[in-house]
């Protein structure tokens, strides 16, 4: 069960909650399916938009299709609000499409987890914003936002 240990654990301080949605944020960035669900329990729930996922076959099946549709994918989350064994994130991020169109997608998770710091259960509405190209507001190279790259509030996002 060793193996299954994701720190921080719960119950989360500031800081941890902080950490933790970092250490998502950068997974998620790295566009890797099987990376990023090894976050998550082998009997995960998810609610993604309108699809209703579970275990981390079907999320691996959904990031993959995920990121072949969502080009030159850019994500900052933001911790909004947390308790012992659940924290809520505010997010946003940057794609395109296979035709150019570039896009800002929008959206709030919830999540808990389980005490060894596996996410149990993972909540998220999000909206897609037609963006121009230019309007791009996120600018790195793709993998991990640099630290000194602003974040959602101070893009005023």
């Amino acid at each position: 069960m060793d193996e299954e240990l994701r720190p921080p654990l719960p119950p989360f301080t500031r800081e941890s909650a902080r950490l933790k949605v970092r250490l998502a944020e950068d997974a998620w960035n790295s566009r890797h399916p099987e990376k990023v669900a090894m976050a998550y329990t082998i009997d995960s729930r998810w609610r993604n938009r309108s699809e209703f996922l579970s275990g981390r076959r079907e999320i691996i099946g959904f990031l993959t299709r995920k990121w072949q549709k969502e080009l030159e994918y850019r994500l900052i989350k933001e911790l909004w609000a947390f308790d012992e064994s659940r924290i809520a994130v505010r997010f946003a991020y940057e794609w395109h499409d296979d035709s150019g169109n570039w896009f800002r997608s929008y959206g709030n998770e919830n999540w808990e987890f389980a005490s060894n710091g596996l996410l149990r259960l993972r909540l998220a509405s999000i909206n897609d914003l037609p963006i121009r190209r230019e309007d791009r507001q996120f600018h790195w190279v793709q993998g991990r936002r640099p630290d000194d790259h602003p974040g959602l509030t101070d893009l005023g996002v």
